[in-house]
Formats: structure tokens, sequence, C-alpha cells
């Protein structure tokens, strides 16, 4: 290989070695090029072949081509190689870092490295006592295996250095006293600077989820946003056990057990005025602990009925059932449907001075002050049903279960509404008319269901359009196939789709809001109970009586501008 104008060949100075000398032989330098080129990586101490590209004598991929022409060795594109499918234990990275080489792989006795220097005898000395194996060079362009090494070579905490950011100082507390605990796995600044900014994130984004994700070649950390996940960020693998461990000591869990589930909680002091709580749930899976945070944001349900997207004749009929003296209510919905936020906000208007309110939870999401909240501990027998059994000698006014899960919950649930008492519950079921019938599934009389049942909502999350909406070109055909009534479509209302801007991060969609239906429980629907009537016969006396399904309040969100008829259909799936 030679240049285009070949110098004089001239003998080369004693103090040339390695690749300035071949490159002398080889008429691509002139001597008092190389000697130049060698004095001044001298007196920068730099490597000789630093000095050569960056002071623009060859290009890199030139001077590779020379060096596996010249020295018989492999020439690889680095380009091509995935970082996370590099071996971490066939060289020691402190020194792959030091000597700017990438371990590519070992075997038995050999290991092959990359490099861009194969005349540095030292270098391979090093490595070859290094790693107990003979060193098989493969030549690799300079360049690129500086920022390989780079990337490769980063410590944990210079690369959470420049994730994190110090002007958060924030407290993190638990709501237990603190316990002695091994912290030494987790004494870690840099890792505790970056958990504290992921949270603070994610309470800035509006996420109800942190996701903490290991896998086998790498680690996410995703954020559930508007009720999608969305990818935040990929941090270093070689963190997921001290990240772990941070979270499991700051939520009072056992740091040193990773073969089973574990629940916990934790709390994050950003101001005097505000804290936000968090539910955490770690998960053993193949490449390590996944863990799950759950946002809990106490003001949300301090926001009022109103910012929950009720329409008003169905936000009158929840405040007339929640201010009957005795009853059972029922919000029903999938998990994430927001059913804890609309039990709650009806806990709020009705947390009076005057009121004895008790809830059993599993566990509280959201602490309200005024308000006697139990923690159901299965392992120790505090379950839904003992709880109940407890606030029933407590006399309370206002019980709320968190979740009616058997018989002999329900049936506890249902003679407290039948003798006075006001009861508040969930139920993971599509609608109202389903949530009646899954009672009598469970076991519970239809007389019982009948006489305690008053009111039933079921609800979705829809994500709302964001400002930058546009307006939606859609056929009449194509409306009323939507589920839109002919008399719907007179021109007084047009449906809109999602553009994207920054403001919604280009999803068009920004927050959510809520479509429910509100079923109250009716003479005629209490006859078709007791007859041990279907869910589908309850629907079409609910529909007869007046009341929406989601599919119908859900395009009057579309109606008046809040969602896309999209979201809707995908939501309600009816």
């Amino acid at each position: 290989m030679a240049a285009a104008t070949l110098p004089p060949r001239t003998a080369e100075p004693t103090t040339l070695a390695g690749l300035g000398r071949a490159l002398v032989q080889h008429q691509i330098l002139r001597v008092d090029q190389a000697g130049t080129i060698q004095r001044k990586a001298d007196a920068a101490n730099v490597a000789f072949i630093d000095e050569l590209i960056a002071g623009g004598h060859m290009q890199a991929r030139q001077l590779a081509k020379f060096a596996a022409e010249v020295f018989g060795h492999p020439l690889l594109d680095l380009s091509a190689i995935d970082p996370a499918s590099l071996p971490d234990d066939a060289l020691d990275r402190k020194l792959a870092t030091e000597v700017r080489v990438v371990a590519l792989g070992k075997r038995g006795g050999r290991i092959s490295v990359a490099l861009s220097d194969p005349t540095d005898f030292r270098l391979l000395d090093r490595i070859r006592f290094s790693a107990q194996a003979t060193v098989d060079p493969i030549v690799v362009e300079h360049d690129k295996l500086t920022r390989m090494v780079e990337r490769l070579g980063q410590s944990v905490a210079e690369k959470l250095g420049d994730l994190v950011d110090d002007s958060y100082d924030i407290d993190v507390a638990s709501e237990e006293p603190s316990a002695p605990a091994d912290t030494s796995e987790v004494d870690d600044a840099p890792v505790v600077r970056f958990l504290q900014k992921i949270l603070v994130d994610a309470i800035q984004a509006g996420a109800s989820d942190v996701h903490f994700e290991p896998y086998e070649k790498f680690y996410r950390i995703r954020f559930r946003v508007d009720g999608e996940l969305r990818e935040m960020v990929q941090p270093p693998l070689a963190i997921k056990e001290k990240l772990a461990s941070r979270i499991k000591v700051i939520s009072r869990l056992d740091i040193s057990e990773k073969r089973v589930p574990q629940d916990g909680r934790m709390k994050i002091v950003l101001s005097n005025q505000r804290a936000i709580d968090f539910r955490v749930s770690t998960l053993p899976t193949l490449f390590g602990e996944k863990i799950v945070m759950r946002i809990l944001d106490p003001s949300s349900a301090r926001l009022g009925i109103d910012a929950l997207g009720y329409e008003p004749d169905q936000k009158q009929l929840l405040l007339d059932a929640i201010r009957r003296p005795y009853g059972m209510i029922l919000v029903t919905g999938p998990t994430g449907s927001g059913k804890t936020v609309s039990l709650y906000t009806c806990l709020n208007i009705l947390n009076q001075p005057g009121i004895n309110i008790s809830t059993a939870e599993d566990p509280a999401e959201i602490n309200l002050p005024g308000i006697n909240q139990v923690n159901v501990n299965d392992k120790a027998g505090l379950t839904f049903s003992a709880a109940l059994k407890s606030f029933l000698r407590q006399d309370p006014d206002v019980i709320m279960v968190g979740e009616i899960r058997d018989l002999e919950t329900a049936d506890i649930a249902i003679k407290a509404a039948q003798t006075g008492h006001m009861v508040l519950s969930t139920l993971h079921t599509n609608d109202g008319p389903t949530t009646l019938t899954r009672l009598a599934n469970m076991g519970v009389a239809p007389f019982n269901i009948a006489s305690s049942v008053i009111l039933i909502t079921a609800q979705r999350l829809a994500r709302r359009l964001c400002a930058c909406k546009q307006p939606l070109e859609a056929g009449h055909a194509a409306l009323l196939e939507a589920g839109f009534l002919e008399s719907d479509l007179d021109g007084s209302w047009v449906p809109y789709r999602p553009a994207g801007c920054e403001r919604c991060g280009g999803s068009g969609y920004k927050g959510r809001v809520g479509i429910y239906q509100v079923m109250p429980i009716s003479e005629e629907t209490q006859k078709i109970i007791l007859a041990g009537g279907n869910a589908l016969q309850i629907a079409h006396q609910a529909q007869a009586e007046g009341v929406r399904d989601l599919r119908r309040s859900g395009l009057m969100k579309v109606m008046q501008g809040m969602t896309s008829i999209e979201e809707v259909l995908g939501v309600t799936n009816e």
C-alpha cells in the first residue's frame, strides 16, 4: 500500500519503532514526518497512532487496512459489533479501558482482541499476562475503537453522572420506622441520585407506573403515561442489582431475598406541602428482579368529582347514592381504569367530622386524613373479611372494601349494607350488568344482591386530545358505524383526531378523561335479579331506563372534543 506520490526512501531514525517504522519502510511517511509525529506524541504523552490520525496524516480506515495487510492480521469493522454481545469476563475491564482494546471473545487458551496498533508488543504482553491466554490481534479502525472503548469502559458512576442532575434534592422516606439493614450494596451515590432523578421525572411526566426491567443483554426503564408504556432510558446493565437493592432498602423489603415476589411502600418528600407515595412490587425474572412502582399522588383524590369526567346526570346519580344512609355502591373496571381515584373521591366527599369512615385495602394506596385505613395482611390473618368483621364492632357509618374477591367478603359487605352502613367496593368486571351476575356466580343469594346494591359505576380511562388536535374528515356512514345516532349528526359538532406537537410528545394526547356507565338499581332491575335474569336482560332494562353504556358515554366525549373516535373504540371494545 502506498500514497499517491511516494517520498524518497531514506533511513529511518533509530528512535522510531513499531507502526511508525513500518510506515516509513513502506514509503507511506518520510523519516522526518514520522519523527515529527513521534516527538509531538511524546510531548503530549499520547501514542504515536493518536498523533498520526489527529494530525490528519492518515485516515483511520486507511491505517487499519495498512496494518492488517502488512502484519497479516484480520481486519474487522467494529461498527458491526453489538456491544451488548461482547463478553464481560474475557479481559479485565479496567485494563481494557487503559490500553484501549476490546475483548471479542475467549476460547480455551486464546483470546481475540480488537486493537488498532498490532505493533505494540508491551500491550500484547500485558493482555497475555492478565488473561492468561495467547492473544490473537484483530485490527480495527482507531476512531471506532476509541468510541467503543469509551462506551464499554465508562464506570457506572460516570455513566450515571451524565444522567442525573444534582439540582434535585429530594428526601426519600419510609412510612415505617427505620430498621437495621445492610446497605453496603447500595451506598452508591450515583445510583441513589439516578433513582431519585427517575422518580422525579416520572412524577413530572404524569406517569402512573415506573417499570425497571432487566433482560439478558440490556436493562430498561419505562414509564406508563396516559395508559401507554414509554421507554425512557436504558441504563448500564451492570447497575441492575444496585438499583434493585436501593429500591428494596427504601421500601423496607428484604434485599437478600431475590427468589420470591415482595411488596412494599416508599415515599418521596418533594416539599413541605407535597409528598408522593409509591407502591413497590418486585418479581424474580430470568435475568434479575423486575420492579414496578405505582405512583400514588394523594392530590388526585382531592381533584373533586367534576374533574373525573362524569356527565352532569351521572354525577348527580352518584352523589345521590353516596349520600344515602345505607346500601352498597360498586365501582368496576379493569386494572388501571381509575377505580381507586373514583372511590377516594367519594370518600373525600363523605369525609366529614360527624362521619366514621373505615377502609380495608390491599394496600391502602392514598392516605386521607380523617379516614381509618387498614392494610389487609393475609399472612397475619388480617383478611378483607376479618377487617370487615372488626369494622362492624367499631360503629362505622361508611365502609370501603378495596376489592370483593370471595364469597365470605361479599356476604359480610352485603350484610353491612343491609344493616345501616354505606359500603363502597370494587369488582373486576366489564360493565354494570355483568357485575350483578358476577356476584351471583360468587354464590351471593339474588335476594341479598337486590336488597343491598343501589348503584354500579363501570369506568374506563381514555386519552384526552392535546390542544394540537385537528378536525377529522369522517363520512356520515362511518360515524353511524362507530355508534353515533342519526340525531347526533346534526352538524353542531365535528370529530377531532390527534395531530402531535412538542407539548404532547408527538402522540396527540395529553392526560386522560373518564368514561362512565352509572347504573342505579331500579325496582325493575331488582325483579330481574330476583328472577335469576342474566346480564343481557339487565343491560336491556338499564338501556330502557336511559342508562348509557360505556360506548355511548365515550362517544359523548368525542362530541365534546375531548377524545378521538379510535380512542373510544379502543377502550370500550364492545
